[in-house]
């Protein structure tokens, strides 16, 4: 049962928590700087958030941006947090801040590191659990081999969504505490709102997991349906809040190039049972199904999780198996749903199953918990620790599955196992005995990290900060770059040098205000992204490459229509814009060759007298004058001759289903040309101020429904307030 604390010394606790994750993030950084700085926080994070915190200060709501088709709906990706407040802060607070790119990305990371660890130690201090085992249960939820060699250091979503996590299962928790208030339906509810807006979709499975687990408990142990009323309006207020953010995924993977995913991801990077021994010895190697779909020799640094945990509950499973089984029956049964979980292929939009191991190793953390406190002063966990780190390390040995990093970490973690064992006896009885548990789980981390690399493998590249500057390209031109595989081509492996300033891989462009097609997007909800067959990474299919350069780049064709007027092509791909007479070489650089159109670059918005789409129709040319080409909206006056055919206008932007357009109170219909950008026809006597917004019926529906949650949020909390305040003097003398 959960002891009387003062809420002045849990959230010191919390934050005293969170600040030793942050020195421990400090020890990383300075023994590597770019510790945080790997592939997707280089090709699509940093340079999304940099738009992100450059249309805070335009004053619009970063859903959409100029800057790339391919990744062009901030919304529609979900991963970049668009509807939370929390990042969005974030972003804007670490943007006004000289950094550089590493720095800005371990800013960034340890932020929510440190957020985390709070949430983490909460969870635990509600449970009942000591000062020091919280701590314990903090540093594994934040410092586990996932979470660092992953989330933090390259899926920033994944870090952004499980941040909240384990808040949300402290909110749903005292949701259910049928001794609080009848306001404590409140409790989940911001924490849920924070997490799915998070941008990670399997934490939003996590969340429904863990819901239903806790349900199913409450039910079972109070066998009152009633007993989670609290929990169910929690959950909803949270998902209302969300709602825009959710709203915008269902609807932009419908018809979405993630649909068409290769049924072969869903087997990749599964942990295979012949890698659990890395849950003792990260440096354990065997054979993970990688990207590639290949069975290759992988160390399991994403097992890694302190020593202590795995140590304690086996320790308790042998010594004490009933006990243990009777005090934490529930957990065990979450623990084992979660590691299978872990281990099976995944299905639909989902894959990559090791995903959902944070919440396997938080789910340990408090198992491991629970079991250290049977009895407190009991050398067994240590003595197990030792035990499992010499069997582990001979075996690792014998059946060559040691790996490159074995020594010395095999050698520290032995060490680390043997000093617990020596402390149990020196601090027994002692009120340091408690924390041993935290310090060796904390120097198994920082071994683990500094012997065994935590980019697991994925690419690096070499951006400089010069990045930042759109030379030698025209920020006033449309873009198209045709690159091969980055990840093989450009990482520091093969290409040392600094690469991008020419050929802008990934989101890049978006660093420098750069108008690109490419762009980096898991989703690829744009009809381009499908109509070009871009890669994730952001490259386009070399064959529908070829074609576009020779077939499509004259003055009429698609890619005129679309307002490309600068092409930029790899050194590593030999072709050039046909034809000629259009097109001129205006640089050539060591990565590539950029070619502008001969004439002045296109307007963003056209009229234009027919187009192949429509074969049989012709129409009349619109005067178009003071055009504001805006984020989320693009307004200019129009003015169509009268007594004769409508104008078609082409607005040289992704198209996207939501848009509206209206000259005063006459509404117009937008629709697209194959997917790939917005037209609009506009009747013949028409004149006025034109305004075509962005305006999906996820956002109208969406944004309804989080106003209507955040008022009975804020109602609820005032009467909450009210409640206990009234409360208090009562109970006053």
């Amino acid at each position: 049962m959960p002891t009387s604390r003062s809420t002045r010394s849990e959230i010191l606790g919390a934050l005293s928590a969170g600040s030793l994750v942050v020195v421990f993030c400090v020890i990383l950084l300075w023994h590597n700087p770019l510790v945080f700085w790997n592939d997707d926080y280089e090709l699509s994070v940093l340079p999304v958030f940099a738009d992100m915190a450059r249309s805070w200060s335009e004053g619009h709501w970063p859903i959409l941006s100029p800057y790339s088709w391919v990744c062009g709906n901030f919304a529609g990706e979900f991963q970049y947090g668009t509807f939370s407040l929390f990042v969005n802060a974030a972003v804007v607070l670490i943007w006004k801040f000289p950094l550089a790119f590493s720095q800005q990305a371990a800013a960034l990371s340890i932020a929510h590191l440190f957020v985390l660890a709070m949430g983490a130690f909460l969870l635990a201090r509600d449970r009942g659990f000591s000062v020091a085992s919280s701590f314990f249960v903090a540093l594994i939820a934040s410092l586990n081999g996932w979470i660092i060699c992953w989330g933090a250091t390259d899926w920033f979503g994944a870090l952004g969504a499980f941040t909240w996590l384990p808040w949300a299962w402290w909110g749903v928790q005292r949701a259910l505490d049928s001794r609080r208030t009848k306001w404590r339906c409140l409790w989940p509810a911001p924490f849920v709102y924070l997490l799915v807006t998070g941008g990670f979709p399997y934490t939003i499975l996590m969340l429904l997991l863990l819901i239903a687990w806790l349900s199913i408990k409450s039910l079972v142990q109070t066998r009152k349906i009633f007993s989670i009323l609290p929990l169910v309006i929690g959950i909803a207020l949270g998902f209302g809040l969300s709602a825009p953010a959710w709203l915008a995924l269902l609807d932009l993977v419908q018809g979405s190039a993630r649909e068409l995913q290769s049924a072969a991801a869903h087997w990749q990077w599964r942990v295979p049972p012949a890698a659990l021994p890395g849950l003792i010895l990260p440096s354990w190697t065997a054979n993970w199904t990688d990207f590639s779909s290949l069975s290759r020799p992988h160390t399991a640094a994403e097992l890694a999780c302190g020593l202590v945990a795995p140590a304690a509950l086996v320790a308790a499973l042998i010594w004490r198996p009933r006990l243990i089984v009777r005090q934490i029956k529930w957990e065990l049964v979450l623990l084992l749903l979660v590691l299978l979980l872990c281990m099976v292929p995944t299905a639909g939009l989902f894959r990559w199953s090791f995903r959902w191991l944070p919440f396997f190793h938080l789910v340990l953390a408090i198992c491991a918990a629970e079991a250290l406190r049977l009895k407190p002063e009991s050398r067994t966990p240590a003595t197990a620790a030792l035990g499992l780190a010499v069997v582990t390390g001979i075996v690792a040995f014998v059946f060559h599955k040691a790996g490159a990093y074995a020594f010395p970490l095999t050698w520290i973690v032995i060490g680390l196992a043997g000093v617990w064992v020596c402390l149990e006896f020196f601090l027994r009885s002692s009120d340091s005995q408690s924390w041993t548990p935290v310090v060796i789980t904390f120097c198994a981390f920082l071994a683990t990290y500094l012997c065994v690399p935590t980019n697991s493998g994925v690419p690096r590249y070499n951006f400089s900060q010069e990045l930042l500057k759109p030379a030698p390209l025209d920020p006033q031109r449309l873009y198209l770059s045709v690159y091969p595989w980055a990840e093989l081509t450009y990482c520091i492996a093969n290409k040392p040098e600094q690469v991008g300033q020419t050929l802008r891989p990934g989101s890049t462009s978006m660093w420098a205000s750069l108008r690109f097609i490419n762009g980096y997007s898991p989703i690829r909800a744009a009809g381009v992204a499908r109509e070009f067959e871009t890669s994730i990474h952001g490259e386009i299919n070399p064959d529908v490459g070829s074609h576009l350069l020779n077939d499509q780049a004259g003055r009429d064709g698609r890619l005129a229509l679309m307002g490309v007027d600068g092409i930029v092509v790899a050194q590593e791909v030999e072709i050039a814009p046909q034809p000629s007479s259009e097109w001129e070489l205006v640089l050539s650089t060591e990565e590539g060759n950029v070619f502008h159109r001969r004439s002045a670059p296109f307007s963003r918005m056209r009229s234009v007298t027919s187009i192949d789409s429509r074969p049989n129709e012709e129409f009349v040319l619109a005067t178009i004058s003071r055009i504001n080409d805006s984020r989320n909206f693009v307004d200019a006056d129009i003015d169509v001759p009268a007594g004769g055919r409508s104008a078609l206008l082409t607005f040289s932007r992704p198209y996207f289903r939501g848009y509206k357009a209206r000259i005063g109170d006459q509404k117009l219909t937008i629709t697209s040309y194959r997917g790939l950008f917005p037209i609009l026809e506009v009747p013949a006597g028409t004149h006025g101020r034109l305004t075509v917004a962005y305006r999906p019926a996820w956002l109208l529906w969406g944004g309804g429904v989080a106003a209507v949650c955040g008022l009975i949020v804020l109602l609820g909390v005032i009467a909450a307030w009210r409640y206990s305040s009234s409360t208090r003097t009562e109970s006053c003398p």
